[in-house]
């Protein structure tokens, strides 16, 4: 069922939203070499709580961390730990925060130091696919039009769109419905109509879109152990315009 949000609800989606746009540009910030990405979690998870919010993702499903840190081929749900970022890595950070009873969501590639121009080909085509995509969030598309807009500029570009993982609603819960996939036919699916949150987020790969899961059940990387980047944003269907709700100021 999908849950249409009313202004005091998306007000609260803004606030939530600001600190998880916050947490991951915080995070980006340490992207650096010699960096670990323990302390990028942990410098996450003080903020989120040091704003009177609490980190969505830390035991979500027994997740151990504040936020996924993804390094390299792996897509996504990395989990922090003791590896030391070091130059020509690409560092994919998704984050979450709750406040106020409703989550934020949201995510980026980060640049370590100097990086191949196809890694930085790939972090730029990833992130202008999510704005590809956000064109066709307006009242009476579909949500497959969204996602076919994503598949077309990452395909014309020479990469792949992931299947096995896609978007999804955001709200009193962290996963809700509409599911949003980054790949497929446009027209179908349901339509959007104001009031509607969900996250746009794709994730794309540098060869096949294929992955596979790691014997701790989170961290998912590509099968072929080429490069992967995500972008992610949080967004509220309007009237009008799309509304990004992880947002911060100057980003």
């Amino acid at each position: 069922m999908i849950i249409i949000k009313n202004g005091h609800e998306i007000e609260a989606m803004r606030q939530a939203g600001k600190i998880t746009a916050a947490a991951r540009a915080l995070a980006g910030e340490m992207v650096k070499p010699g960096v670990s990405t323990k302390q990028i979690d942990k410098a996450v998870h003080d903020f989120i709580v040091s704003q009177g919010a609490k980190p969505s993702f830390l035991n979500y499903g027994g997740f151990p961390a504040s936020a996924c840190i993804s390094v390299n081929s792996t897509v996504i749900h990395g989990i922090p730990g003791n590896y030391v970022l070091k130059e020509g890595d690409i560092v994919s950070v998704d984050v979450g925060a709750y406040y106020k009873g409703f989550h934020g969501d949201c995510a980026a590639t980060f640049p370590c130091g100097a990086i191949s121009a196809e890694a930085q080909k790939l972090i730029e085509v990833t992130k202008q696919s999510f704005f590809e995509g956000l064109r066709y969030v307006t009242r009476g598309h579909r949500v497959s039009d969204i996602s076919h807009a994503i598949q077309t500029y990452v395909e014309s570009n020479g990469f792949s769109v992931v299947r096995s993982f896609v978007g999804h609603g955001v709200g009193a819960q962290l996963h809700e419905d509409p599911e949003v996939p980054n790949y497929g036919a446009p027209g179908r699916g349901p339509r959007l109509i104001p009031g509607m949150v969900i996250a746009i987020e794709p994730m794309v790969t540098a060869g096949t879109y294929d992955v596979r899961v790691l014997k701790d059940g989170w961290t998912t990387v590509t099968a072929d152990g080429k490069l992967s980047a995500h972008y992610e944003n949080t967004v509220l269907i309007t009237d009008g315009e799309p509304e990004i709700l992880t947002v911060t100021e100057g980003l």
